[in-house]
């Protein structure tokens, strides 16, 4: 659910900067893919989904680490962006590739390759979303953050039908 959250909100807030009626068909196809993955993950989840197993300490901390050093490098990349390289439509690309850097831990904490596969097509579209907003056109800082957001919710959907994966022994 975390992951649909945040994709509804990256669709959400950079549609704003499309031009109608593109923002407003952007944004329907956002909520209406955030109620899909809620009706599958939480009011009909699959029946191959059994109870998961709590996440050992370890992942917790990879986990905990992992946001921290997303928040603050976001912080810190989006100051140096605006303030020393004057480039603010590189922002966005900057945090969608953080936002993706930030799942790659995960998969072996959480044994769950899906991270690695969602943290790559994520930085894959912050370098095609930042050279594209560099040299062709500023709307494609915008639609990095569009395309961000159907990234999320299409791995929130398609993780909602999968078996939780095996958790690790507690340390």
């Amino acid at each position: 659910m975390i992951g649909s959250i945040g994709g509804l909100v990256f669709i959400l807030i950079n549609a704003g900067q499309l031009s109608a009626p593109v923002d407003t068909v952007v944004r329907i196809v956002g909520v209406l893919g955030f109620v899909a993955v809620v009706w599958f993950a939480v009011i009909r989840p699959s029946g191959a989904r059994g109870p998961a197993e709590a996440p050992s300490r370890r992942a917790i901390r990879i986990y905990g680490t992992s946001v921290t050093a997303m928040v603050l490098g976001i912080f810190v990349g989006a100051n140096v962006i605006n303030n020393v390289l004057h480039q603010p439509v590189l922002t966005l690309p900057w945090v969608v590739l953080l936002v993706g850097a930030h799942f790659l831990p995960f998969a072996g904490a959480f044994h769950a390759p899906v991270f690695a596969r969602l943290g790559w097509t994520m930085i894959g579209l912050a370098v095609a979303g930042g050279v594209l907003a560099l040299t062709v056109d500023d709307a494609a800082s915008a639609w990095t953050g569009v395309l961000a957001g159907i990234c999320l919710l299409a791995f929130s959907a398609a993780g909602s039908q999968q078996a939780p994966a095996r958790a690790e022994p507690a340390h």
